[in-house]
């Protein structure tokens, strides 16, 4: 039978609505910020007429939403379907750490346009006690980092068996241009060339003859051992800052031979730790006859 998990996200302004709904997109969560409340059964509907058998679904509603008077007579309709489980997440802060957000990011409040900040603070906050009361959840983030409201709402909401952590080995050419999307990047023009080799010209690091050539010099084992044990100190604090992807480039000249063996390497490496991908940007630049 279909069903719908719905989590309306609401709340304070500036108390993490944001966070939480890429840390729901981040688990698998369908998102979608600032839906008016009237939409949602028209919504799940729709969703209820594909062929997903479950669907979770995230909707932030706040006021924003010009109808937002109406989540109450939402939230009782969904609440009568059988297909559909919804629950509401109520995200809450202090005055005091309300305030500090708005002037560090220098945002207006949508209720202080005529009046001061802390007026429209406590406007919204009157505004929104009919829906703090049938909230099902609440989360305080007065003096709590975005990354560990990161990892309450990954906790709670996502499924604990699997680890949302990726790593990236992305091999590039530096005369196609560097990266923009990489987290950190290794440069291994340093190691001998197949390219200077006839037979070799036109094969990549995917080919054994290439790999094994690539991986045959001391200097190249001796580079791995010292990445590998770089990375196994990064990769795992990048995680623990709230990561949840990183990438790394591992760049050559033409982002053919060298950089695709060693990325080839490295993801075989720490694939049995870390849900691993690799992807070879220029590879399909490659000469061939």
């Amino acid at each position: 039978m279909k069903k719908v998990n719905l989590l309306i996200v609401t709340g304070m302004s500036g108390a993490g609505k944001s966070v939480v709904l890429n840390s729901l997109e981040d688990v698998g969560y369908h998102c979608i910020d600032n839906l008016p409340p009237k939409l949602l059964p028209k919504l799940t509907d729709l969703i209820l007429g594909t062929s997903e058998q479950l669907v979770n679904l995230a909707v932030v509603i706040d006021l924003r939403s010009l109808d937002f008077d109406s989540i109450d007579e939402m939230h009782y309709f969904l609440q009568d379907s059988h297909y559909v489980n919804v629950q509401v997440l109520y995200l809450d802060a202090n005055d005091e750490t309300l305030v500090k957000r708005y002037k560090e990011t220098r945002r207006t409040h949508p209720l202080s346009r005529d009046r001061n900040l802390l007026d429209g603070i406590h406007k919204e906050r009157s505004l929104l006690k009919p829906i703090l009361d049938i909230a099902d959840f609440r989360i305080d983030t007065s003096g709590l980092p975005a990354k560990e409201l990161k990892q309450k709402i990954i906790a709670k909401y996502g499924n604990m068996q699997e680890d949302y952590f990726s790593v990236t080995f992305m091999s590039f050419g530096f005369k196609h241009g560097t990266p923009i999307d990489t987290d950190v990047m290794f440069d291994v023009r340093f190691l001998p060339n197949p390219f200077y080799i006839e037979e070799m010209r036109v094969q990549t690091g995917l080919d054994m003859s290439v790999y094994d050539y690539v991986m045959g010099f001391e200097e190249t084992l001796i580079f791995l051992t010292k990445l590998v044990d770089l990375l196994e100190f990064l990769i795992p604090n990048y995680k623990k800052e709230g990561k949840s992807q990183i990438v790394i480039g591992i760049g050559c000249t033409g982002g053919q031979h060298r950089s695709v063996a060693i990325s080839e390497y490295l993801s075989k490496m720490f694939e049995k730790e870390y849900r691993t991908n690799t992807t070879h940007r220029d590879i399909h630049l490659a000469h061939r006859k």
